[in-house]
């Protein structure tokens, strides 16, 4: 079944127990709005509703996954009533919660660059991967931010500390191939390969024993030490704070106008 004409923001198929949902604003890098949070969580909604799906793979539209939060929607706008904790709580913590919560198994297919709250939503699925011209960002610190969207859990049980720490203070790109050789992506494939690849992976995954695989997410998702739901309690506190800084107002002043931001630390 297919559609795609319900959906502004996304696009939504399912076959042979396979759903496919794709963020599908490619003129905005598939960036997330308020309208597009709420697509995705009737998606998820309808996903988790239906026995007959079995697999989910979730990707982007054109040359782009995600470029995490589109700053000119309102939700973000800087100004005196900024919350952007409340905007974490509303939206990403659900979608990022409503992710690993499914007992089927996610895939996210990395088409393109996967940039702030999209690389950690990539994250938040079971398996990822990128094609080879894939890049991760951690870009929260470019406009006076700290990683959300879960990027504080994943990141350094992924890549341990130190690495998530590099990811996140200096906010600089890494392409697919060190991504998987650090531990980020399960597999990086040539561009041309990476839907055959995910979908065929999908469909070995849809007639696999489905009780199982939602038994082995919920042990290892218990296993891992400390919770997400705290982590995203603490990235809403603190993002809700940044929001309100000078610096945040600065960094987005500074990428609308294309220059170097002059953070001040205020």
């Amino acid at each position: 079944m297919s559609d795609a004409q319900a959906y502004t923001t996304i696009e939504f198929s399912a076959a042979d127990g396979v759903a496919e949902l794709t963020l599908n604003r490619p003129a905005r890098l598939n960036s997330f709005t308020a309208t597009m949070h709420a697509e995705l969580r009737g998606a998820l909604q309808r996903v988790a509703a239906d026995p007959t799906l079995r697999c989910l793979v979730l990707t982007g539209a054109g040359r782009a996954f995600c470029a995490g939060q589109d700053l000119d929607d309102e939700a973000v706008r800087p100004g005196p009533d900024l919350d952007i904790g409340r905007t974490l709580e509303r939206h990403y913590a659900p979608l990022v919660l409503a992710l690993r919560a499914l007992p089927l198994p996610v895939i996210a297919a990395v088409n393109g660059v996967a940039a702030g709250a999209g690389a950690n939503v990539a994250f938040a699925c079971d398996l990822v991967y990128a094609a080879r011209s894939a890049s991760f960002i951690q870009a929260f610190a470019k406009i006076g931010l700290m990683p959300d969207a879960g990027g504080t859990w994943f990141l350094p049980r992924l890549v341990g500390p130190q690495r998530a720490l590099g990811l996140a203070l200096l906010g600089e790109r890494i392409d697919a191939a060190r991504a998987e050789s650090w531990g980020l992506v399960w597999q990086c494939v040539d561009d041309a390969e990476l839907m055959p690849t995910v979908r065929a992976v999908a469909a070995r995954l849809a007639v696999g024993p489905t009780r199982a695989y939602a038994s082995t997410k919920q042990a290892i998702h218990a296993a891992t030490a400390g919770s997400l739901q705290a982590s995203l309690d603490l990235e809403r506190d603190l993002q809700r704070a940044l929001g309100r800084s000078e610096d945040f107002r600065e960094g987005v002043a500074a990428f609308a106008a294309k220059r170097a931001p002059q953070f001040r630390g205020a």
